[in-house]
């Protein structure tokens, strides 16, 4: 008969005891016996966060074989992807193997279902057998492993109109146009920051439809060679050059293709460090200020925005949005500009 564990999966948590598994430094990756309210996964790749990607890739010099083995590394020391630097995980995509008994017929799963977890693999105990392959274009890793679903886990089931890997780069960032989608009102003006990223244009798409024709969404790059493929999308009015790690450069750029006013919302998509006041500057008093990149430091902006005097409401980029992968999936489905730009570099 097998035990039941707690629904947020505590009981997997080896050190230090008494937080959740996320705050945990070492979890249990035990597959041998699952628990009654657990879900086995047979994983096939992982999407591993952008900000914690680039922070791998950068120390091992880029090097493929590097970078399989500091993930193996990781999660052989953690029992989880988490990387020891960003604090970010990711997440997977794979087949449902073992359903636990007290979830039986209680949850929309059968064994065979393919999925792609919606909780972050800093939670999640994973073992990892082998690496197949590592895709440092799109922050992919071909895996041969094991993975657990927790009771308050999330997921999606993989749709079947469309590939798989396509499914998996959108979900990967599904939180951000899902709020993308909630935060504007009509007439605003929307700043993103990481315009040219998979976050930054689906952000973009849900944004210029939330605003309509009086609003205004302008997207941030740092490459001039990015500009005219985004300006072909259609999901900026406008299109900025700066750099996200220069704030005053990034405001005077913002401003100016928005009449000089201050912006109502920024949204921050930008996978490295030390952006946070490029995202707070350009906003108004009384303005919001969405921080999705995992390289965001709460101290920099809380402190940063308290140093300029800015009345701003900043929000954390919870990954999680109520129906946020159908509002992802269907911005494919609805742009086919976008679903091309996806296939192209993410399938």
């Amino acid at each position: 008969m097998q035990k039941k564990g707690n629904k947020y999966g505590t009981h997997r948590v080896i050190e230090p005891k008494g937080v959740l598994t996320q705050a945990a430094y070492k979890i249990d990756n035990n597959m041998d016996e699952i628990y009654s309210n657990e879900i086995l996964c047979n994983v096939t790749a992982l999407n591993v966060d952008s900000a914690s990607f680039t922070q791998i890739a950068d120390v091992c010099g880029h090097d493929d074989q590097k970078i399989g083995e500091m993930i193996l590394s990781i999660v052989a020391e953690r029992g989880k992807q988490q990387n020891p630097v960003t604090g970010s995980g990711g997440m997977f995509m794979g087949t449902v193997a073992k359903i636990g008994d007290d979830l039986k017929g209680k949850i929309d799963l059968k064994e065979g279902d393919r999925i792609a977890s919606l909780v972050s693999l800093s939670l999640t105990p994973l073992k990892i057998h082998k690496i197949l392959a590592v895709h440092q274009d799109i922050d992919r890793v071909d895996v041969e492993a094991q993975a657990i679903l927790f009771e308050s886990g999330i997921y999606a089931k993989l749709p079947d109109d469309m590939p798989e890997p396509l499914a998996l780069a959108a979900l990967d960032v599904a939180g951000a146009p899902a709020q993308a989608r909630k935060l504007p009102k009509e007439g605003d003006s929307v700043l993103i920051l990481g315009a040219n990223g998979k976050s930054g244009v689906l952000c973009g798409y849900e944004a210029m439809k939330k605003v309509g024709p009086n609003g205004k969404v302008v997207g941030v790059v740092r490459n001039p060679k990015q500009i005219p493929a985004l300006k072909e999308l259609g999901v900026y009015t406008d299109i900025v050059l700066a750099d996200a790690t220069k704030p005053v450069e990034v405001m005077e750029a913002a401003l100016a293709v928005n009449g000089g006013k201050e912006y109502d919302i920024s949204i921050c998509c930008v996978n490295i460090e030390s952006c946070e006041m490029s995202a707070i500057l350009p906003v108004r008093d009384d303005g919001l200020v969405y921080f999705f990149s995992m390289a965001t430091s709460f101290t920099k902006a809380a402190l940063g925005a308290e140093g300029i005097g800015k009345d701003v409401t900043m929000i954390v980029g919870n990954g999680y949005t109520k129906d946020h992968a159908d509002i992802t999936l269907n911005v494919l489905r609805e742009n086919p500009k976008l679903r091309k730009l996806f296939e192209e570099k993410y399938v």
